[in-house]
């Protein structure tokens, strides 16, 4: 697979866990305000959830990083046009 459709698929499968993660979260918020559930006992999976967010905004992170860096390379293989006049002088000069 290219590069752009992982990145993608990795995108997509975030963004849905996300949204899975943040409807349980509501739904626990929904128990423990009603009383079903005792504060403790759920405080504890609601911080799961909350981790869970939290690593997929570490993941969305990586992943900006990561094309930014591929940005930079890509930026970097350009050359000027002062670059390439002096690289073609230089092959003018080899083939002289």
């Amino acid at each position: 697979m290219e590069k752009k459709k992982l990145l993608k698929e990795a995108l997509d499968n975030i963004r849905e866990d996300r949204k899975k993660t943040e409807k349980l979260l509501k739904e626990l918020l929904v128990e423990i305000n009603s009383g079903d559930a005792s504060h403790a006992r759920a405080g504890i999976v609601a911080a799961k959830y909350v981790e869970t967010l939290q690593r997929s905004n570490e993941q969305i992170v990586k992943i900006i990083a990561q094309l930014s860096k591929g940005e930079k390379q890509e930026q970097n293989l350009s050359f000027s046009d002062n670059e390439k006049d002096n690289i073609f002088e230089l092959i003018k000069e080899s083939n002289s």
